[in-house]
């Protein structure tokens, strides 16, 4: 009787699970449990499960130690079970009448249901989380979806925890008063920017409230983006400078939004209609504009700080993710003050009930800004025509110059040995690639931001255009050197490598089922780098744990699964299936992720319906591929390389510019 594991769990090891091991096994599992949100419950779990790894035969038991490793979902946890009933029925096991009992136990008590991602358990009260949440606010009279306080609460708490920091164009402090007040004609706050958060807040809840239709991950916050829609036309009316701030935030939201879901190609709508609402604001692309003379409270001067540096932020990383030159060229207000945040200001990973650490929100929000203005450059560098006086090999180099600057002055806190806060390792995945990198340490890996932008600088544009020639001046008609060529290859490999060290930190320490939607673009930078490298190799660690991680990102929204699709089409055209059939060092859920059979000899009964299982539940995830037009001879949505991918992504993400 073999199981096939759950293909959302990620371990690549898998030690023998045996009755002198089971103390590792509680120590491991009792780590997941006690940072959960509610302690009585995961206790009584946690009882069932070893109960059930004790029953179970050898595979089984190995399966579930991976699941918990690998901080596998309640949902993931309940399909390991239903699998398991239905191999011992298949096996004939019927009469194991013991066994049977405590999994059917342990069933029902992690009964959620059926669907991806996980949605909340119904023994678990909503209210438990309001209780701890750090953000209290009233739904009235800011929405009509739901009266629920603890829902709204929640769900404003997950996003100004995961999603915020990055961007942070929103001041959180003002925002929370105002909602709380519940004035509606607010400058800081209306029902159309509540409602836009709300339905982005929902993409990190695992909560079925969060879902139109329990478990339809098309339908996960549909409700709130409904409301916000139904609102936008009445803000669309304001012109110049009767813009009102909140109106231009809700709108960022909703690129934000768009851009998860892929409803309509809206993504760039969003965008370039919250950039002109900046322009007509005269808050960027114009003249410098001092608040300090404006009559207008303290509240009001740093929200539009905040929005004008946060508007400027989005568009760099945007545009320069995607190969187009960025569309604001100047913020024209100054930036916060970089020591705003105090030493004492923490940040929690709500809600998993970790402890908290300090923040340095005002810090990082400065560092970002200060990288944007890099990545600014940078796009236009490399995406705007050349221009014929402009020596393009030379930009490149002033270019790196200034990000080994950049790095080099970044506080010590920053540092991920020191376990900072996610929106930290965030900052290090931002599109810089132009600096040579360093040998990977467990210190130097967290550069997403920074890595994934080097990788773009070091494939010249993802061809776009060439800028290196042999005698390193502008020739953008001779092909470059085959040594530069292979600096190249080699330095965007090795940004791909930092970038998998960083994702695993990332997921180590915070997991990664709530992590920012930047990294799934990260990811596939670094999976696609690995697939284009000459010497790609299907087993290469790096490759298979980047893997891993974007099986569990990809479920929790449309474009992330469409983006799965895309890659699990790529990697058979490299041709190398049969090293990964034939390892025994690749987990077998590696295996079932790109949809592969297992080897015909060796199987067990039930192992024809796992795999054919397994094949059903990847099927779904071509749903919405369409828009990228008919299929190319055979070979469904495969991407041919780094440029092929991102065209793809960002026309599922943002549609046409």
């Amino acid at each position: 009787m073999a199981l096939a594991p759950c293909t959302g769990c990620a371990s690549l090891d898998r030690p023998d699970v045996t009755e002198d091991r089971m103390g590792d096994v509680a120590e491991v599992a009792t780590n997941l449990i006690l940072d959960s949100d509610d302690p009585n419950y995961h206790r009584d779990l946690l009882r069932d499960l070893l109960r059930a790894m004790r029953c179970v035969d050898e595979a089984h038991a190995q399966t579930l130690l991976g699941m918990i490793r690998a901080e596998a979902s309640l949902h993931e946890l309940r399909w390991f079970v239903d699998r398991t009933l239905k191999d011992m029925q298949a096996a004939g096991c019927d009469d194991d009448g013991d066994t049977r009992e405590q999994l059917e136990e342990m069933q029902e008590r992690v009964g959620i249901g059926s669907g991806e991602p996980a949605f909340r358990p119904k023994v678990m009260d909503l209210q438990y989380l309001c209780d701890v949440a750090p953000y209290k606010v009233p739904p009235k009279p800011w929405t009509t979806v739901t009266d629920d306080d603890a829902l709204v609460s929640h769900l404003i708490s997950l996003y100004f925890t995961w999603d915020y920091p990055f961007y942070a164009f929103v001041d959180c402090n003002a925002f929370v008063h105002h909602m709380s007040l519940g004035n509606v004609n607010s400058d800081l706050c209306s029902p159309f920017l509540v409602n836009a958060m709300l339905a982005n807040a929902c993409h990190y809840s695992q909560y079925s409230e969060a879902y139109a239709i329990p478990g339809d991950i098309k339908t996960k916050g549909s409700d709130f983006l409904a409301e916000a829609e139904r609102l936008m036309p009445s803000y669309q009316l304001e012109r110049g400078r009767s813009v009102r701030l909140a109106s231009l935030q809700a709108t960022l939201l909703l690129y934000e939004r768009y851009s998860m879901s892929g409803d309509d190609g809206l993504g760039y709508t969003m965008l370039h209609r919250a950039i002109e609402m900046g322009e007509s604001l005269g808050i960027i692309n114009s003249e410098d504009l001092d608040l300090n003379k404006l009559q207008m409270s303290d509240e009001m001067r740093s929200s539009i700080k905040r929005t004008a540096w946060g508007l400027f932020q989005v568009d760099s990383v945007v545009h320069t993710n995607f190969r187009k030159p960025s569309r604001v060229s100047r913020v024209s207000v100054e930036r916060i003050a970089r020591n705003e945040t105090r030493p004492t200001d923490e940040w929690a990973p709500y809600p998993t009930g970790k402890p908290g650490m300090p923040s340095f929100l005002s810090q990082y929000f400065d560092e970002a800004c200060r990288l944007s203005f890099i990545a600014r450059d940078l796009s236009r560098h490399l995406y705007q025509d050349p221009r014929p006086h402009v020596d393009q090999y030379q930009g490149k180099k002033e270019l790196e110059g200034k990000l080994r600057e950049w790095e080099g002055q970044l506080p010590e806190s920053f540092d991920p040995a020191n376990r900072p806060p996610a929106h930290i390792l965030l900052l290090w995945f931002v599109p810089t690639a132009l600096a040579r990198p360093p040998p990977l340490t467990h210190s130097q890996s967290c550069r997403m931001r920074y890595h994934s932008t080097m990788i773009s600088l070091a494939r010249d544009g993802f061809g776009v255009h060439h800028f290196f020639s042999p005698d390193g001046h502008t020739r953008p008609s001779l092909p470059t050197s085959e040594r530069l060529q292979a600096r190249a290859t080699e330095q965007s490999l090795a940004s791909a490598r930092q970038i998998s060290a960083l994702v695993q930190l990332h997921r180590d320490q915070y997991g990664i089922g709530r992590s920012h939607p930047f990294i799934t673009y990260a990811i596939m930078i670094a999976l696609f780098t690995m697939l284009d490298h000459p010497a790609f190799d299907i087993l290469d660690r790096d490759f298979l744990s980047l893997t891993s991680a974007f099986s569990v990102i990809a479920c929790r929204s449309q474009v992330g699964r469409n983006l799965f699709h895309i890659f699990r089409e790529s990697v058979p055209a490299r041709g190398q299936e049969a090293r990964v059939l034939a390892s025994p060092d690749v987990s077998e859920e590696i295996k079932e992720l790109f949809g592969w059979p297992r080897a015909p000899t060796g199987t067990k009964n039930g192992t024809a319906n796992a795999n054919a299982n397994a094949k059903g539940k990847w099927d779904g995830y071509v749903d919405g591929l369409d828009k990228l037009g008919a299929t190319d001879g055979g070979h469904g949505y495969a991407a041919s390389g780094v440029r092929d991918m991102l065209h793809k992504y960002e026309n599922l993400s943002l549609g046409q510019a």
